[in-house]
């Protein structure tokens, strides 16, 4: 399916999806909401798909977050139950999602990233949350998810200033993985994607469900008595790779996945 706003392309059992709106620093409009959407409801479904790459087309931007201009001249401010992207409301993806960040990502653009797993950084990259400055607020998860990642006091600092913070400040607080030169962002991302590729998808997915319910419970104790209802910690101890992996360590062979 051809996309007008966005692009995908698939490599093995990686799905890279571009924000392709490089004119206005891939700011995101009801359209292009949709369009995301339908890529992450298609890479959900997908069983062959284990891992997904974002990031933004040419060198200045991953997303400079709503279009404002576009807000201004009357165009429609719909958007999907998943939310802003197409991801920031999507609490039911178990596959991971990587944030390749190529330059600015500025209110909604840091919330998409901030709804992925993994966020790499180009040493280019600027994250803010400047709704206050126009009037708005971050209510695309950016409010509730910064906290969470950075702690309370970081996060206040840069909610309620609206200040830039560059790529290496983006690392220590701790919500960037990994800082690479601009030309080797996206080598940096596939690189982490390999890592992952290279587990249980399985595993993966149970792993990350877990995690996310997890926060969600009042005390690890109530996290552990719990997890073993997750649907996906379910699907992995009845799946063909929960046979594979200790049968291919005893063997002493690499693992053959089959994502089910």
């Amino acid at each position: 399916m051809a996309f007008e706003f966005c692009s995908v392309a698939r490599e093995g059992p990686l799905t890279i999806v571009t924000l392709n709106r490089p004119e206005v620093m891939n700011a995101l409009h009801s359209p292009s909401h949709f369009e995301l959407s339908q890529i992450f409801d298609d890479f959900a479904a997908d069983p062959g798909q284990w891992v997904a790459i974002v990031t933004g087309a040419g060198e200045r931007a991953f997303s400079a977050g709503n279009d404002l201009k576009h807000q201004a001249k009357g165009g429609a401010v719909e958007r999907p139950a998943s939310g802003f992207g197409g991801i920031t409301e999507r609490f039911d993806l178990d596959k991971p999602l990587i944030a390749a960040v190529n330059g600015v990502a500025m209110g909604g653009g840091f919330e998409i990233a901030l709804a992925c797993d993994l966020i790499i950084a180009s040493e280019n990259a600027l994250f803010a949350l400047p709704e206050p400055r126009v009037g708005l607020a971050a209510l695309a998860g950016g409010l509730h998810r910064l906290p969470r990642q950075i702690g309370l006091k970081q996060a206040m600092g840069m909610i309620l200033t609206g200040r830039r913070v560059g790529a290496q400040e983006a690392k220590t607080l701790g919500f960037v993985n990994e800082v690479v030169a601009p030309a080797e962002l996206m080598n940096a991302a596939r690189r982490w994607a390999s890592l992952i590729v290279e587990c249980s998808p399985m595993s993966i997915r149970a792993s990350k469900q877990t995690v996310l319910r997890g926060l969600g419970e009042a005390s690890v104790k109530a996290s552990l008595s719990a997890q073993s209802d997750y649907p996906a910690v379910k699907a992995m101890r009845a799946s063909q790779d929960f046979v594979e992996g200790p049968r291919a360590f005893a063997e002493k062979r690499k693992p053959v996945w089959k994502g089910r």
